[in-house]
């Protein structure tokens, strides 16, 4: 099993439609504190990207945020948290994912896409181990949970490499099940006759 230092959340910098996911947001990033697991997430303070912080702060724990310089007025960087600013959103990612031992990516746009989207590369071609969860608030995540299977079943995604990503909709399960997570290795994909597409 195993254990989380810090652990990466991905989300919006919008908060949606529906105040379900705002308190989502804040319930998890209480739930990272009260089990001694900082935060680490894109510095923001709006959206989603607040409420998970503020969460976090408020149990006591620790909140790191990585925002590139660019973004510090357009994401009005939260005040309360150990900022670290980077030159860019590609340096963002790398940092977030260095502090980190797992991400979970919240309701989200394109930008929570792509960063869950790298992390599971890099998983997937063992630049690290570190798994990736969907906290499925509201049912957000089901069509791209139906739409990796999707591309499974077309022959895109190997099934050794599905389970990458975890989705769930509690966040203690989510956690445990992330704890519990076999990454495959790269030569056993190698040995099945992957080509140099991921």
């Amino acid at each position: 099993m195993r254990t989380f230092r810090r652990i990466a959340v991905y989300c919006g910098s919008s908060a949606g439609k529906h105040p379900e996911y705002a308190e989502a947001a804040r319930n998890f990033g209480a739930l990272l504190a009260g089990r001694g697991i900082g935060v680490v997430y894109g510095g923001g303070g709006v959206g989603l990207m607040k409420e998970v912080a503020d969460g976090a702060l408020a149990a006591g724990g620790a909140v790191i945020g990585v925002i590139p310089a660019k973004l510090l007025k357009l994401e009005l960087a939260h005040p309360g948290v150990t900022l670290e600013v980077v030159s860019d959103m590609h340096a963002r990612k790398m940092r977030m994912a260095e502090l980190s031992d797992a991400c979970v990516a919240l309701p989200g746009g394109f930008g929570t896409f792509e960063e869950l989207f790298e992390i599971i590369t890099w998983t997937q071609l063992h630049y690290h181990d570190k798994p990736a969860g969907l906290l499925d608030v509201r049912g957000y995540w089901g069509l791209l949970d139906a739409f990796l299977d999707h591309a499974v079943a077309e022959g895109f995604v190997r099934p050794l490499h599905r389970g990458l990503v975890l989705r769930d909709d509690q966040p203690d399960r989510l956690l445990a099940r992330l704890a519990g997570m076999d990454v495959p290795s790269l030569d056993k994909w190698l040995s099945q006759g992957a080509g140099a597409t991921p």
